[in-house]
């Protein structure tokens, strides 16, 4: 994911909207994860979360490879 896009003359980098996404879906399973009381079995929950995030992520960025213009 090599480049920019523009929004309103604000340059924004191509992984700006993978990002965004995978973080609103990590945030989801963070707490769909707290409310389950799986947190329980973590060692330590921000490192777990990060963890998570970077799976997340890479997937997003797997999804929408294709999307360049």
């Amino acid at each position: 994911m090599i480049g920019e896009f523009e929004f309103y003359g604000i340059y924004f980098p191509a992984i700006f909207l993978p990002a965004l996404l995978a973080f609103l879906v990590a945030s989801g399973l963070w707490r769909l994860l707290d409310a389950l009381g799986a947190y329980r079995y973590v060692w330590h929950r921000s490192l777990f979360n990060l963890a998570l995030y970077v799976v997340v992520l890479g997937g997003m960025v797997t999804l929408t490879r294709g999307w360049q213009a």
